[in-house]
């Protein structure tokens, strides 16, 4: 590890004094890098993640072009999935696809238990380098229960969830028994990560806010009251993150998360208020700004940093993820922006 490791994304994710507020973006190793778009001509997404150095290199991008405050694992989340022997496939413009969905018990059954540094070694092995090169926090990631088995019921990318929902409603049994296993393949495999070299986690439900307040603490709280306790002894920064989840704030005080990531549908300052002043904060700039005049990005990133001033700990970050079509410079300019206002903005309120 470099001795000149910068650790401000850890201290605002442990509610500590910082000095400025960290900013990292998701999805902040991607198509909109011209250096990406070059290694993706030699490689998938899948066959990145299958070479360590590789991917290491594409992890660490970002760093060094647009001066963020952590690395995120580039991964997917469904990397995992395939290795509980489900048939995925990443289709361009599409997003996974399974071949196999999951429609009874026995396919539940079916799935496999593995052990990480069995199944997934050259994801541990990129952590390794990570943790050896980087001068920041490598977060590490799994995706959440409910998006993940959106997927496996789907056998591919939804809008309305509606076979999901009509086995979540339909066969409770069943559903608990695939919430259950996925909860298992989460905390081992973040475990792995963590002992890897992880100095963070988040945990990516994207789709959990297709959810009711009640059907989300029905049917998804206790896994993820299961995932996050079974995880607090990883000791490292735990984060929750969800699209459209403003409704959920109220029901993710009982989660258990170190830290919640929130989309551009709910201020910083409310969802504060409705996690009831508990836990850091995550975001949460709407991607499809970074497509305005520089004038508006400026504008509500001000915004965005005014309204964190009273919250415990706070990193800056997207309501989502990075999209293809941003400019790098944006994004390096957003990135020094934030870290200089903020700087100013916590002076006055010292």
């Amino acid at each position: 590890m470099m001795t000149d490791y910068n650790d401000l994304f850890l201290r605002a994710c442990r509610k500590e004094a910082v000095e400025r507020f960290p900013v990292w973006y998701m999805r902040q190793a991607g198509r909109y890098q011209p250096e990406y778009r070059e290694i993706r001509k030699q490689y998938s997404l899948m066959e990145i993640c299958l070479h360590p150095d590789v991917c290491a290199e594409v992890t660490t991008l970002p760093i060094q072009q647009l001066g963020v405050d952590a690395a995120i694992l580039f991964s997917d989340i469904m990397v995992p999935v395939a290795a509980m022997g489900v048939s995925v496939s990443l289709q361009k413009d599409v997003g996974p696809v399974i071949a196999n969905p999951i429609r009874t018990m026995d396919d539940v059954v079916a799935l496999q238990d593995f052990d990480p540094e069995q199944a997934l070694p050259y994801v541990l092995e990129t952590i390794r380098i990570l943790k050896r090169d980087l001068s920041v926090p490598l977060i590490g990631f799994a995706g959440g229960p409910f998006t993940l088995a959106s997927y496996m019921i789907e056998g591919g990318p939804s809008r309305q969830y509606l076979r999901t929902k009509q086995l979540m409603y339909g066969d409770r049994t069943l559903w608990m028994a695939l919430m259950d296993k996925l909860a298992d393949m989460i905390i081992r495999y973040m475990s792995a990560q963590v002992d890897a070299g992880a100095a963070a986690i988040q945990i990516f439900d994207s789709w959990v806010g297709s959810l009711s307040p009640a059907d989300f603490r029905e049917y998804v709280l206790p896994v993820m009251q299961k995932i996050f306790s079974e995880l607090q002894g990883v000791k490292v920064p735990r984060i929750y993150f969800g699209v459209g989840t403003g409704e959920l704030l109220p029901a993710w005080r009982e989660v258990g998360a170190d830290v919640v990531g929130v989309d551009w549908r709910v201020s910083i300052a409310e969802a504060n208020r409705r996690l009831g002043g508990t836990v850091a904060l995550q975001g949460n700039l709407d991607p499809a700004v970074l497509g305005a005049p520089w004038s508006e990005i400026e504008r509500r990133a001000k915004e965005i940093i005014d309204g964190a001033t009273q919250v415990p700990g706070f990193i800056f970050n997207l309501g989502h993820g990075v999209t293809p079509g941003v400019d790098v410079d944006t994004l390096s300019k957003l990135t020094a922006f934030v870290h200089d206002y903020s700087e100013k903005v916590l002076e006055v309120h010292a």
